[in-house]
């Protein structure tokens, strides 16, 4: 059976469960549309972080923190297949290698592209820097709103945050007030 094929079942089925009609004019492309946005969605399970990254640099004098700052991302919330968005901020301070700032993107990007919780997604991107750059120290913060508790009964949409701190970052309290410091 075709992806398309499963698609479409999956298509009529979800209409049924919810009292539509599937061949009514405006729906009449809609699976041929969630199969496009499924592979944009989720390409994330299709891109290794380390490719994501990309070339990394010989640190010849760096020694103080990189920071890049408010990075846009757009999720999917594992347990109720509706988004998450919004922006992650990442220091690090390198010891012998370096990354280029695109790269840094395309790794959250990387991450975000998945079915995710935003607890998950932040220790990822921390863990991978770590593991790729073997820095210093990492720190990833993650700031979204969740179309779950938004269109849900709460009616609510409150800004969450989540932080990894790695390294520096978590023994050196100057270190962490310092990438603090940077982000207000």
């Amino acid at each position: 059976m075709s992806d398309t094929t499963q698609v479409e079942q999956a298509f009529r089925a979800f209409c049924a469960r919810i009292g539509e009609d599937p061949n009514r004019a405006g729906l009449s492309n809609t699976p041929k549309r969630l199969q496009e946005l499924e592979s944009t969605l989720y390409s994330g399970y299709t891109t290794s972080p380390k490719d994501a990254l990309g070339a990394l640099f010989s640190n010849d004098s760096m020694d103080q923190m990189v920071l890049v700052k408010d990075i846009e991302f757009y999720s999917m919330c594992e347990h109720h297949l509706l988004p998450f968005f919004g922006a992650i901020h990442i220091g690090y301070v390198p010891r012998d290698t370096l990354a280029g700032f695109s790269g840094i993107v395309r790794l959250v990007e990387a991450f975000a592209k998945r079915l995710q919780i935003q607890e998950n997604l932040t220790n990822q991107i921390a863990d991978e820097l770590s593991c790729l750059l073997k820095p210093k120290g990492v720190m990833v913060v993650c700031e979204a709103r969740h179309l779950c508790m938004s269109m849900r009964a709460s009616n609510q949409n409150p800004l969450i945050k989540t932080s990894a701190l790695r390294g520096l970052f978590r023994s050196d309290p100057k270190t962490r007030a310092e990438f603090l410091e940077l982000l207000s």
